[in-house]
């Protein structure tokens, strides 16, 4: 694997001579000015939809938002299934492979928070107006020019609104596509993020706990003497800072959060912290979970030692698992990172990035099938904070991206043969 853009190889003469033909097909032309021509359509689209609720756990008025627009555009077959995901297959015209072009429907932000888009030219401003609308979005567009330009696949296309993309989500909408058997998936496409110039090629992984400290509490100078729930919590957040990890793969973690107490004048009886890890390496992430864990126990172990605590007033720890996402990586000879290096070759889309991150993509590539990350165009700014924006300027070059890597991967009929291939 390259691991950089600089070392990658050249790209296969089947994959060019793809593009070539895809870029001299007529429809797929007549597509891809559509697609340009409808840019302001798009980016309304990205509006409406960011202007539709979308909590974590609390997707519905999205999902079903996103299904009607899929109906709209005259896909016959679409479902909401029973973790909350949107799902709509375009039929191929033969025996061809299956490739899933998903976004999340869900957001960062809690029930009630103002969602209101304003408009300064070509810049929208709402929490939530780029990650993920705008994926949502393309996919709309991608569909629109496959109706409208009757463009027919040799294989299946699964249009994929998941939930539970963001945070303590833990990836749940994709890990129920995947685990429930519903569907047969050769490949995984997600848009997220706006930067088509960025290829994702690994995923990085995650695990993620909250550690709760319950003691006996009591008033802090009655009570003196009782051990602290909040001293045993700034205990092991003083000792997870000084665990060391391997620069590479990058292995990282954090205290992302933290409280505890009621009062000044009270010892806490209570106090909770979220604990995040990741590495691209699954081995890495293991280790450190294995190192990072006990530290947790002792912390509480010295809170009771220092104040002589015996049974039943010693504080304990509860360790609850938020979540759990896997790493992976994939050899740059993947169909679908050809796909998309050929799509950017053919728009004349510099590569600039070649990376890991944590995305939908990593179920996928974490079962061995070929996925990968797409931005959807435009420039963005402060995710995840309610002062989001977003830049349509040449946002078209998303959703051109999006549509010819999804026909290089499967075929068009009478004209190309897929990338993808399928799966046993």
């Amino acid at each position: 694997m390259a691991n950089s853009v600089s070392s990658l190889k050249p790209l296969p003469d089947s994959v060019l001579n793809t593009f070539a033909r895809l870029k001299a097909f007529a429809p797929v032309q007549d597509a891809l000015a559509q697609i340009k021509q409808e840019e302001q359509l798009t980016v309304d689209e990205q509006v409406s939809l960011a202007e539709v609720e979308s909590a974590p756990f609390h997707e519905d008025k999205r999902a079903a938002f996103f299904a009607d627009k899929l109906k709209q555009l005259g896909l016959k077959n679409v479902r909401i299934d029973a973790e909350g995901n949107v799902i709509g297959i375009h039929p191929g015209s033969g025996q061809g492979p299956r490739l899933v072009l998903g976004a999340h429907l869900d957001t960062v932000f809690p029930l009630g928070t103002a969602i209101k888009v304003s408009r300064e030219g070509n810049v929208y401003r709402a929490p939530g107006i780029s990650d993920d609308a705008r994926g949502l979005a393309v996919l709309l567009e991608v569909l629109r020019v496959l109706q409208d330009k009757k463009i027919n696949t040799v294989g299946d296309l699964l249009f994929v609104g998941s939930v539970g993309e963001e945070g303590n989500g833990d990836l749940r909408g994709t890990k129920h596509l995947f685990n429930s058997g519903e569907e047969h998936i050769d490949g995984f496409i997600s848009i997220d993020g706006v930067n088509i110039s960025r290829l994702l090629h690994g995923s990085t992984g995650s695990r993620r706990y909250r550690a709760i400290y319950e003691g006996p509490g009591g008033h802090s100078w009655k009570a003196f003497g009782n051990p602290s729930a909040l001293h045993a919590l700034g205990r092991a957040i003083a000792k997870i800072s000084e665990v060391q990890v391997p620069k590479e793969p990058k292995t990282t973690f954090t205290v992302g959060t933290a409280k505890g107490g009621t009062t000044v004048n009270a010892i806490a009886a209570s106090a909770e912290m979220e604990i995040d890890m990741r590495s691209i390496s699954d081995q890495n992430l293991q280790n450190l979970v294995d190192t990072i864990l006990p530290l947790l126990e002792q912390a509480a172990e010295e809170e009771n030692l220092r104040w002589n605590a015996t049974e039943p007033d010693t504080v304990k720890l509860n360790l609850v698992p938020i979540g759990q996402r896997p790493a992976g990586d994939q050899s740059d000879d993947s169909p679908v990172l050809l796909a998309a290096r050929g799509a950017m070759n053919a728009l004349e889309i510099p590569l600039t990035s070649y990376d890991c991150a944590s995305t939908d993509q990593n179920v996928a590539i974490s079962l061995g099938i070929p996925a990968t990350t797409l931005g959807g165009g435009g420039t963005e700014g402060n995710n995840h904070n309610v002062k989001e924006w977003y830049d349509s300027t040449n946002s078209f070059l998303g959703p051109q991206l999006a549509f010819l890597t999804v026909l290089a991967l499967l075929g068009v009929a009478g004209e190309t043969q897929p990338l993808l291939t399928k799966r046993p």
